[in-house]
C-alpha cells in the first residue's frame, strides 16, 4: 500500500528539513504483482501492446522521478525515455527476481545517479537555479496561507526555495537519491534499498547523513518555515 503523509506537526516541531520531508507527493503503489507478471510474460512473447500497458502503468511516476531528481524537464524527459528503452531491450532477460516496479525504478534511478555524478564533476562551484519553473515547483510545496500578495513574503519565498535547491544539490548524488525516494516519492526504506541494490541499514544510514546535512544547511531558515506554516 502507498505510504501516506503524517499529519502536520505542531509549529514548534516544524523545521526546514521537516518541511522537505512533508513534501511527499507519491507513494508505493501500482498494479499488483500478478497483473505485472501477466503483462511482462506477454511482452516477453513479443506482445507490444502488453509492454505499452506496462509503460502506461508507470510512466507518470517515472517521469516525475526523473524530472525531480535531475532538476530539469529536458534532462528528466531524456532519462525517462532512456529508462523505458532499456527496460524494453532487457525485458526478455527479466527473471521476476523483483517486481517490475522495483526494476523500472532501479533503471531510472541509476540513470539519474550517473547523470548527477557527471554533472557534479563538471559543474562550477557556484550552483544556480536552472529555471523559473523549477523555482515555482519548489515554492509550491511550501504552504502559503496569505490571502493577499505580500512583497516581503514573496521575497522570503524566493530566498527559501533557492536555499532548498542549493541544499539538495549539495548532497552527494546517492544521499539525494535516498532522501528524495523516501520523502518526495513516499517509498518504504526496504524499497529504496532494493532499488539501489543495498541493504536497508545502509540506506537508512545514507538517509540519516542526508537529513543531518540538510538540517545544518537549512537551520537558519527554521523560523521562516514556522511563520509560513
Amino acid at each position: 500500500m502507498p505510504e501516506t503523509n503524517q499529519a502536520r506537526r505542531p509549529a514548534d516541531h516544524t523545521n526546514a528539513v521537516g518541511a522537505l520531508a512533508s513534501m511527499s507527493t507519491a507513494g508505493e503503489g501500482g498494479p499488483g504483482p500478478l497483473d505485472d507478471a501477466q503483462l511482462i510474460r506477454a511482452a516477453q512473447r513479443g506482445n507490444s501492446v502488453a509492454f505499452e500497458q506496462l509503460v502506461q502503468q508507470y510512466d507518470r511516476a517515472i517521469l516525475r522521478l526523473t524530472v525531480h531528481l535531475t532538476g530539469s524537464h529536458q534532462d528528466g524527459q531524456d532519462m525517462y525515455q532512456e529508462a523505458f528503452l532499456r527496460a524494453y531491450k532487457n525485458l526478455p532477460r527479466f527473471r521476476f527476481e523483483c517486481s517490475f516496479y522495483t526494476w523500472i525504478y532501479r533503471i531510472a534511478t541509476n540513470l539519474c545517479l550517473d547523470h548527477l555524478r557527471r554533472r557534479s564533476r563538471s559543474r562550477e562551484l557556484s550552483i544556480t537555479i536552472s529555471s523559473e519553473d523549477d523555482d515555482r515547483e519548489l515554492l509550491d510545496r511550501i504552504p502559503d496561507q496569505s490571502t493577499v500578495a505580500n512583497p516581503e513574503r514573496n521575497l522570503t519565498g524566493r530566498v527559501l526555495r533557492e536555499r532548498i535547491a542549493r541544499a539538495l544539490n549539495n548532497l552527494s548524488p546517492r544521499e539525494r537519491m535516498v532522501f528524495e525516494l523516501k520523502h518526495y516519492h513516499g517509498l518504504h526504506m526496504r524499497t529504496v534499498a532494493g532499488i539501489l541494490r543495498t541493504t536497508e541499514g545502509t540506506a537508512r544510514n545514507t538517509l540519516f547523513r542526508a537529513t543531518q546535512k540538510l538540517r545544518v544547511q537549512l537551520s537558519c531558515y527554521d523560523s521562516i518555515l514556522v511563520r509560513r506554516s
